[in-house]
């Protein structure tokens, strides 16, 4: 007789108002089995599994842990049922400790040397370590997402729901991480993955499902699938090399185009610190060039694009910038948009100064609500409406609004911290061609990415950022160029 899986949704739906996410979904979660959900942003992945992880009611449906109905009202109850989510978005608290907050995830007594020991042992144990005494605010984006595995693992989880958990990792990262899951599964748990990346999928994955407009429109196993497949899949027949074909990157700016952004010798200091980020850094970007800043995270590559968006200061040496800048920061949900504001709202925050719906300290709401609605509309942002809460809608969805907010400004500068990170194949295209279009129209756009086939694919220069020193690197170098010179040491 084959044993029940290990988790089990049955026909669910889920509904928030007009907009069906989730439309009578199958997913049968075996033990000792990793298994990729795929699908473009907004076809109801994340809602799918925040309610397995009892954070969303479903409408309809039901869920099986062992064969055995079970009703998850809450997180709480999920993660007695041995399932633990990792979100895409930290949620550890900045001010706490590792240890600290892998105590407040798991309820355990939040204090002594005893839990440092305790959480020491777990990190190590998961092939994730971590310092427990470190504080959270203190920690890269790689190790931040480490610690929220960790804190999954700690609620004894038995099955692990991760929602794009390499999306902030560098390759090698990324593999170590995937070779943890396989370890996992292998101890007889069992892993849902859901990725952008068709070929981690079908690398760590044992089955694949697709999900597409809420509805699950591939299912089978991994070795049965190609890339091609899981493409044409997720976002429909016709499209499915849709990124690959994007428009070729626009030629580099001439010599005789402006120099938009010109740093002659910039250092720049870590914020909250006496110690630079970026070291006596010389690095001019022309109307009409895409510069790539590649770089293992933490070497100087977010000090440096922030410095150009005006974010932070200049502690040495001369930076000029043309103005108006455009920013599309690296955390659309904590830097790029308040979720409870609708979309006009998030718009007219970030152009307060807009004159065509501000008269003095006066906003014409209606006016204003009229231009969201035709950027809704010029940029294919699915929501209900232009007075939807920005948190209704998908990642890639924000994404969309925050870029045309940036494009909003008609900027000559345009400055974008991981601008397609989280985001399907679909999305990522729709957003390269935005940037290639921006610079075509005479913008210098400067952009990091912890996607080398990103930067290779889409700059017309690349810099490479290593220990605060900025390099550029020669014309037509390929993945594993920029890959060895990310690793070596600055000159």
């Amino acid at each position: 007789m084959t044993a029940a899986p290990a988790l089990e949704l049955r026909g669910i739906v889920k509904r928030f108002g007009r907009v069906t996410a989730l439309s009578g979904v199958d997913l049968s979660i075996p033990r000792q089995e990793v298994h990729a959900l795929l699908g473009e942003n907004g076809a109801g992945k994340s809602t799918l599994m925040h309610i397995a992880a009892g954070m969303t009611a479903p409408d309809a449906g039901t869920i099986l842990r062992d064969g055995v109905a079970i009703h998850l009202p809450s997180p709480r109850r999920a993660r007695a049922a041995g399932i633990g989510l990792v979100h895409q978005h930290f949620t550890s608290i900045p001010s706490m400790t590792v240890a600290e907050n892998v105590a407040l995830a798991a309820g355990w007594e939040p204090s002594g040397v005893a839990l440092s020991r305790r959480v020491s042992m777990l990190s190590h144990d998961s092939g994730l370590p971590l310092d427990p005494d470190a504080q959270v605010r203190d920690l890269g984006v790689q190790l931040e997402q480490r610690l929220e595995i960790v804190k999954a693992l700690a609620t004894e989880a038995r099955i692990l729901l991760l929602d794009e958990p390499t999306a902030v990792l560098a390759p090698a990262e990324s593999a170590e991480l995937l070779r943890m899951v396989r370890a996992f599964a292998a101890r007889g748990k069992s892993v849902v993955l859901i990725t952008h990346k068709l070929d981690e999928a079908l690398a760590a994955a044992d089955r694949v499902t697709v999900l597409r407009r809420g509805s699950v429109v591939w299912s089978g196993a991994a070795a049965e699938a190609t890339r091609e497949l899981l493409a044409e899949a997720m976002i429909g027949e016709g499209d499915a090399g849709r990124q690959s074909q994007a428009p070729a990157g626009v030629e580099a700016g001439s010599e005789a185009a402006a120099v938009l952004i010109r740093a002659n010798g910039i250092t720049i200091l870590r914020p909250g610190t006496d110690l630079p980020g970026v070291r006596a850094a010389t690095l001019n970007v022309r109307a009409g060039e895409i510069v790539g800043v590649a770089g293992v995270e933490g070497n100087g590559q977010r000090e440096l694009l922030r410095a150009v968006a005006g974010l932070l200061p200049v502690a040495g040496g001369d930076l000029e910038v043309a103005e108006p800048v455009g920013l599309i920061p690296e955390d659309r949900t904590t830097e790029g948009l308040v979720g409870e504001m609708s979309l006009t709202e998030n718009l007219v925050l970030g152009l307060a100064d807009d004159p065509r719906w501000r008269s003095g300290v006066v906003i014409r709401w209606a006016e204003a609500r009229r231009r969201a609605a035709q950027v809704i509309d010029t940029f294919a942002v699915r929501a209900a409406g232009s007075d939807a809460a920005a948190g209704t809608l998908s990642g890639g969805n924000q994404q969309k609004l925050i870029i045309a907010r940036a494009l909003e400004l008609n900027p000559q500068v345009l400055v974008a911290e991981h601008p397609t990170r989280g985001l399907d194949i679909g999305a990522a295209g729709d957003v390269h061609a935005r940037l290639r279009a921006a610079a075509r129209g005479g913008a210098a756009v400067l952009f990091s990415s912890g996607d080398l086939d990103e930067i290779v694919s889409l700059s017309t220069r690349v810099v490479v950022a290593v220990q605060g020193s900025i390099s550029e690197l020669p014309p037509g170098a390929d993945r594993a160029e920029i890959g060895a010179r990310m690793l070596s040491r600055p000159a």
